[in-house]
This record gives structure tokens, sequence and C-alpha cells, in this order.
């Protein structure tokens, strides 16, 4: 109920059906305002919740405690969207430390965790990604702010064992050209990622420049267990050695090399549209959370 749940209708409910509920999704559509729909006291009666979706900042070291508690059954989905507005009326100042998501997981051992950062800038990122969260997909959506190669190595070098789905949109209107992540790197952050994390099975990329000797890379390293590589053409570039040998065509090579790392056909996205995270950054999210605790 998009924008009607207001920070008393929680504490509205009966003990029964707050003792009985397993799924509760409870965003507040980034309202300018430092309201909170939940307060941690009120956590402490829904004792059967398996998957939980909050706003980030709403997420609080006090309610990892609450919820990691052996009264309350062990949580299996962990949804959080964090989102550049409500950092700026919230703030981070209580997020869970890594002792937080420490208990957490010990009280919920098969504890995976969604996050999609909306316009989040690097250096809070840096400070929210945890080492101890057991972070299964992660999706960054761009209009203002852009995500740097440290982020993304922290990533893959935090969450090796976990991470399935790495998303990287961007829509910055910039005629000088798509961000690169391994600018001034040796190794590109993208490929170091798909070498460390050996459970990722999709990955998509619009609005950051990924060279075609990286993608090829990338599709070799993950080959069949990559289910999803989705890569917008507009955001694909060569370097001047492609371009430069007449023998080969650059773009039928890489569509062949990534192919044969892949073990299937395989094209870039022409259109953006095309893209299976194209739709507005929330209700994305919402499809995404539904998806990812369906079963549970």
């Amino acid at each position: 109920m998009l924008q009607i749940v207001t920070p008393t209708s929680l504490s509205s409910l009966s003990n029964p059906i707050a003792n009985t509920m397993e799924h509760l999704s409870l965003l507040d559509n980034h309202i300018p305002g430092n309201t909170t729909l939940i307060t941690a006291v009120e956590l402490e009666r829904f004792v059967n919740l398996r998957s939980l979706a909050l706003d980030f900042c709403d997420f609080t070291a006090e309610m990892a405690r609450v919820l990691a508690d052996s009264n309350h059954v062990p949580l299996h989905r962990l949804s959080l969207l964090v989102h550049s507005v409500s950092i700026m009326h919230k703030s981070l100042d209580s997020m869970p430390e890594d002792e937080n998501w420490k208990a957490l997981t010990r009280n919920s051992t098969n504890l995976r965790v969604y996050i999609m950062a909306f316009d989040v800038k690097s250096d809070d990122m840096l400070r929210i990604l945890k080492p101890s969260i057991p972070l299964e997909r992660i999706h960054f959506d761009s209009y203002i702010t852009c995500v740097s190669g440290a982020v993304v190595d922290l990533i893959s070098r935090q969450y090796d064992k976990f991470l399935t789905h790495f998303i990287l949109m961007n829509d910055v209107i910039d005629m000088s050209g798509f961000p690169d992540l391994s600018d001034n790197r040796n190794e590109d952050p993208l490929v170091l990622l798909a070498w460390r994390c050996t459970r990722l099975s999709l990955l998509a990329v619009h609005g950051y420049t990924v060279w075609a000797h990286n993608l090829i890379a990338i599709a070799r390293l993950r080959g069949s267990d990559l289910k999803v590589l989705e890569v917008t053409e507009e955001s694909i570039d060569f370097d001047q050695g492609e371009l430069a040998d007449q023998d080969v065509d650059p773009v039928h090579n890489l569509i062949e090399q990534v192919s044969l790392g892949l073990g299937r056909p395989w094209h870039a996205v022409m259109d953006i549209e095309l893209l299976s995270v194209f739709t507005e950054p929330t209700r994305h999210f919402y499809r995404e959370m539904q998806s990812f605790s369906e079963g549970i």
C-alpha cells in the first residue's frame, strides 16, 4: 500500500497478527523527513518474520539485535533500499556495525541480503558494506553519482562466497563518455568480480565502459554458470589494437568469443528497454525483492 503506511500503522496491528506475520515490506517511498515507519521495539512483536524489506536507514543496529534474539525464528531474506534522499534526511549513524551482522547471521545461518543503492556516494557505500553482510544481490542505479572501482573491488573481495547478482546502471547524461571502472588500474574490477565471485549468475551493466577484451575475460571466467550477461551496446568499447586489426571485425569477434566463453549464443543489448532491469528503480526493487523472497 504505497504512500498509505504511516508511523502508526504497525502499532495498530494486534499481537496475534504481529506474532504470525512472516513477510514484512515497509518502505517509506523517500518522503523528505526523518520519520521512521518501524522501531526496534515494534519489531520485537514480529517473532516469526522470515523475510523483511526496509529502507536501509531504518534498519538500525538495535533492529539487528532484536532479530538476532533466539526468540525470533531465523530470518532468511533481508532486502534493503539505500537512497541518497534517505541518507540526507536520516543519516547512517544508527546502521548495524559488523558485530551486529555477525550476531544476526549466527541466529540466521541461511540469511541472504539484497541491496539496491540509488544515487549513493561511493564513500557512503564503503561505510555501508560491512564484511559480515551475507550479500547475495546488489544493484547500483544512478542519475547523479557513479560507483567507484574501489566499491566494486571491495564487493568482490568481501562477498565472493555469496554474491550471485550484480547490476550496474548509470543514466547520467554526459557527452564526455561513460565512467571507466578500470581507469588507472592494472586489473578491471568487473573481471576481478567474475574471477572471485564463483557463484555469480547474473551480471548486467549499462552506462559504464566495458572494454571488449574484459567482457571476453568475464565470459571465459564464469562460463555457462553466468546465466545472464546483459551489457548494452553503447557501454562496450574497443581498444586501439582491436580496431587497428583490419583482418578481424572487432564486433563480430567479440560476439563470437563471448558466445564461446558462455557456451551459448550471446549478443549485446541493442536497446536499453530490453534490459531485464529496465524499469523505474523503486518498482524494480519491489519486483526483485518479491522474487528474492519467493518460497521462503
